[in-house]
């Protein structure tokens, strides 16, 4: 299996890179809430102050993240590997340290006198920092005190953050006992098995599946229900309405860009999904698809290796129609005429790669 090259980052787990940037930004948080707390307001006064304070902020940010990043990407790559799992259990434990040092900086900003900030973020310096100032006053009505926010923040890794990492370790451990293979698989190269070309094998992958979920449906339901509380005693405090309100403002969009898109997009399914797989089960000779052929491609269908541009889907004189027979029709109309190079009559914007089995020419 590929693994990223993380060199960028650190040179190793073990690197004095990594202890000496977590030293760091401990003595740079020291340093900011030593410098700036129950200070901001006075500075508003003088942008060119308030910027050297965000710049610093930002900088031990940077420092964070890359620590965050490092350990994250580490641990994803190989879950089943003790080393990266205490190496990733130790440096979030080090960087929910650090920043709940920080957490009064960002309450801070936001309880910055609208007219004073503005007048502030006249100076160039500060100025850049308008889109970043932006998005944190979006967050205002929904931040508590200092001493909540400090013990949600603590709480954090023992509360989503524990329960998430339990679940991507348990799909880690998992192991799937498919029919005919000479020894259990890992998730992904099971789930890879729904592209073979034998339908049976692809039948016999799918059945393993379900078979080792529903023996932990259990463990799952306990970690979805858990994380599903939390986030509800979250959005409680926090005065958030819709259980979806978080993660539209996390994403800064508009609930209603949101719905509009929910709604497009469901009221094409006929068009689109439907259609879709009904031509795909007429292609396979079924008169209905089976789930374990969903994603399978017959190697005709795919464009050949040499192939260096993309087919776009031709507007559908029947992409309304429900019935059968002007589905036929349809497909009957738009089937290309005979050629020495095999297409895709799907008709997508599609590249087929010549390492997947189901696509070998």
């Amino acid at each position: 299996m590929p693994t990223w090259k993380l060199d960028d980052l650190y040179p190793s787990p073990k690197s004095e890179a990594v202890e000496a940037d977590l030293k760091k930004a401990a003595d740079a948080a020291h340093a900011i809430k030593q410098r700036y707390q129950g200070k901001l307001a006075g500075l508003a006064a003088d942008g060119a102050q308030l910027a050297e304070a965000i710049t610093a902020y930002e900088s031990l940010s940077d420092t964070i993240g890359r620590l965050g990043s490092y350990a994250g990407l580490l641990f994803s790559a190989d879950m089943a590997n003790p080393e990266n799992a205490k190496f990733y259990g130790d440096v979030q434990e080090k960087i929910t340290a650090i920043t709940t040092e920080l957490i009064f900086f960002e309450l801070e900003l936001n309880k910055l006198d609208e007219s004073e900030l503005a007048r502030a973020l006249k100076v160039p310096a500060l100025a850049r920092f308008k889109p970043w100032i932006d998005d944190l006053r979006k967050e205002k009505p929904y931040q508590l005190g200092e001493e909540l926010e400090r013990l949600f923040h603590e709480k954090s890794i023992t509360a989503h953050s524990a329960w998430s990492r339990l679940f991507s370790e348990t799909m880690t451990r998992l192991r799937f006992e498919v029919e005919g293979e000479a020894e259990p698989y890992p998730l992904e190269p099971t789930l890879n098995l729904l592209m073979h070309p034998d339908a049976e094998r692809r039948q016999r992958a799918a059945e393993a599946l379900a078979r080792v979920f529903k023996e932990n449906a259990r463990l799952f339901t306990l970690i979805t229900n858990t994380l599903a509380k939390d986030k509800e005693i979250s959005d409680r405090w926090r005065g958030f309405k819709d259980v979806a309100d978080s993660r539209h403002l996390a994403n800064r969009v508009e609930p209603e860009v949101v719905e509009a898109l929910v709604a497009a997009v469901r009221s094409a399914y006929p068009a689109t999904a439907h259609r879709y797989y009904r031509l795909k089960a007429k292609w396979l000779g079924k008169h209905k698809l089976a789930y374990w052929c969903r994603g399978w491609m017959r190697s005709e269908w795919c464009l050949p290796p040499t192939a260096t541009s993309l087919r776009s889907w031709p507007p559908s004189p029947c992409a309304s129609s429900r019935d059968g027979g002007s589905m036929r029709r349809c497909v009957k109309a738009r089937r290309p005429a005979p050629s020495r190079t095999r297409r895709c009559p799907r008709r997508t914007p599609i590249f087929c790669s010549t390492t997947r089995a189901s696509c070998a020419m």
